[in-house]
C-alpha cells in the first residue's frame, strides 16, 4: 500500500466515521484555557484527524440554549450566510452575508482536495452573498422590525466601521469606504478604494476585519495567514497573520502587530482603551494544540507564528526556523481551547444583560474540525478585571450541536446591540440570535 493511498484510505474511514457518528462536545474537560494553559506534546500523525460537524440548521422552534438569567429570541432568520455583526450609533445592525472568495491556488493537493470536501459537508462553500443587510428596531418579540438589503457588490466583506460620516468596510481584497447618513437604509454612493489588502490566488484565510481609533485618525485591520504553518512559502505571507494599522487619508499602511496565525475579532477595552483581538491558531499537532486566544494587541509585538506557539514553544513543522523570532514571541494573554474557531469578540456592557456579564469579552467559537471530539460550537463569555481576563470562560450560548453532533448552528460575530444586547451571528442557522436578561427569572432573585 502507497503512502498516498493510506492517506486516502485513512481520510476516507475518518470521514465516514464523523458523518455517521460524531460523539458529543466536551469543552468542559479539555485543556487550553486560561491565562497559563498547560500545553501537552505535539502529536502528529500521517493522516490528520479531521471531525467535521455535519450543517442541518434549525428546525422550526428550536434556538441555542442559554443559562437562565439569559433569554434567546431570534433577531432576524432566513438570511443568507450572515457572519459578522456591526452595530451603527443610531441602534441599526448591519450584517455581512458573505463566504470566501474563488481561491484557485488555496491547498492544491490529496489533503486539500479533501478537507474542500469536509467544508462542503460542514455548510461553508456557498458563494459568498457579497452584500451587507441593515436591521431595523426591536418587536415586542425580539425580532427586527425592518429588514433592507444596505450594500451590494462587496467583495466576500467582512469587518465594517463608520467614522464621522464615513462607513469602511474590509472586502477580502481592499479596504473600501461609502457615505453614510444616519437613518441610511440604502447606499448608492460610489464605492471609494482605501487601500489594497493582501489577497490574491491562495487567499487561504480571506476575512478581514477593521476597527477604528477613538478618534478616526487610524484604521486597524486583521489579515490571516496563507497557510496553515508557511507550508506555501513564508514569501506568500508578506502582510499577513497581522494587524495592519492604515492611515484612512494615504492609504498608507504598516505591520502594527505580526505572528498572528488568523485574527478576527477587534475590540477597544472601555476601561482602559487597549486593543485586544482573538486568534484562530494552527491545526494538526494533535487533539489539545494549539490552543485559540484572546490577547491584547502591543504596537510592533510578534505573537510566534509560524515559528512558535504560546511564546516560545516551537513549532519544529517550518523550515528554516528564526530563533531569534521566537526569543522575542509575546505570550498571548489567555487560552480559548484548541481548535475552537474562536473568531468573534465583543467587550460586554452594563446595560440589558446581567450583573456577571457587566465587565468582559463575548467570544463566538465557530467550531472545530481538526479534533476527534468537537470543540467550540459555543459563545463563551470571559470576564475581566483590572483590564485583564480574570477567572473561567462562562457558557453563554450553547446547543448550536444537536444529540448527534450535527450542526444546527455555529456563531461567528458578536457584537453589543445600542440597547445592551448580545446580538450572534449564525452563518449554519442563517440566524442573528438576541440575547438579553431573563427579566422573569431576574424577578424572582432574591435582592440583596
Amino acid at each position: 500500500m502507497t503512502r498516498a493511498f493510506a492517506a486516502v484510505l485513512g481520510i476516507a474511514i475518518i470521514m465516514a466515521a464523523s458523518i455517521t457518528s460524531l460523539t458529543a462536545a466536551d469543552n468542559g474537560k479539555q485543556v487550553g484555557f486560561g491565562p497559563n494553559p498547560q500545553l501537552p506534546k505535539p502529536d502528529q500523525s500521517l493522516v490528520p484527524t479531521i471531525n467535521v460537524a455535519r450543517a442541518v440548521g434549525w428546525t422550526i422552534g428550536e434556538k441555542p440554549s442559554a443559562p437562565s438569567d439569559l433569554a434567546v429570541t431570534a433577531y432576524a432568520t432566513a438570511l443568507d450566510h450572515p457572519r459578522w455583526i456591526y452595530t451603527l450609533p443610531n441602534g441599526d445592525v448591519l450584517v455581512a452575508e458573505t463566504n470566501g472568495p474563488q481561491r484557485p491556488q488555496d491547498g492544491k493537493g490529496l489533503k486539500a482536495w479533501f478537507a474542500g470536501l469536509f467544508q462542503t459537508f460542514a455548510g461553508a462553500y456557498a458563494p459568498s452573498p457579497n452584500r451587507i443587510i441593515l436591521l431595523r428596531g426591536v418587536k415586542a418579540d425580539g425580532s427586527a422590525e425592518a429588514r433592507h438589503i444596505f450594500l451590494e457588490g462587496l467583495n466576500s466583506p467582512f469587518g465594517m466601521a463608520l467614522v464621522g460620516n464615513t462607513l469602511y468596510v474590509a472586502n477580502t481584497d481592499a479596504l473600501v469606504k461609502f457615505e453614510y447618513h444616519p437613518g441610511d437604509a440604502r447606499i448608492t454612493t460610489p464605492v471609494i478604494k482605501v487601500a489594497d489588502l493582501p489577497a490574491g490566488p491562495i487567499n487561504h484565510h480571506w476575512t478581514k476585519n477593521v476597527i477604528a481609533n477613538a478618534d478616526g485618525s487610524r484604521l486597524y485591520v486583521t489579515v490571516g495567514s496563507n497557510s496553515n504553518v508557511a507550508e506555501n512559502g513564508i514569501d506568500k505571507e508578506a502582510n499577513r497573520a497581522a494587524i495592519l494599522e492604515i492611515d484612512p487619508k494615504t492609504g498608507a499602511s504598516r505591520l502594527y502587530a505580526s505572528g498572528l496565525r488568523n485574527p478576527n475579532g477587534l475590540g477597544w477595552d472601555p476601561a482602559t482603551g487597549a486593543l485586544w483581538t482573538v486568534v484562530n491558531e494552527r491545526d494538526e499537532l494533535g487533539n489539545n494544540l494549539v490552543p485559540d486566544y484572546l490577547t491584547s494587541v502591543k504596537d510592533g509585538a510578534f505573537y510566534g507564528w509560524p515559528f512558535s506557539y504560546f511564546g516560545q514553544h516551537v513549532d519544529d513543522r517550518v523550515k528554516p526556523q528564526r530563533p531569534d523570532l521566537v526569543a522575542k514571541a509575546t505570550v498571548p494573554d489567555y487560552g480559548l481551547g484548541a481548535h475552537t474557531a474562536s473568531l468573534g469578540l465583543a467587550f460586554s456592557s452594563e446595560r440589558s444583560l446581567p450583573e456577571r456579564l457587566a465587565h468582559g469579552v463575548f467570544v463566538g467559537q465557530h467550531g472545530s474540525w481538526n479534533r476527534s471530539t468537537p470543540s467550540g460550537y459555543k459563545v463563551i463569555f470571559v470576564p475581566f478585571a483590572n483590564g485583564k481576563p480574570a477567572g473561567d470562560p462562562q457558557d453563554v450560548l450553547t446547543g448550536f450541536l444537536d444529540a448527534s453532533s450535527n450542526a444546527r448552528g455555529r456563531p461567528v460575530g458578536v457584537a453589543i446591540a445600542a440597547d445592551g444586547a448580545l446580538l450572534v451571528a449564525d452563518d449554519v442557522g442563517d440566524t442573528i440570535w438576541r440575547v438579553t436578561a431573563n427579566r422573569r427569572t431576574s424577578a424572582l432573585t432574591p435582592q440583596n
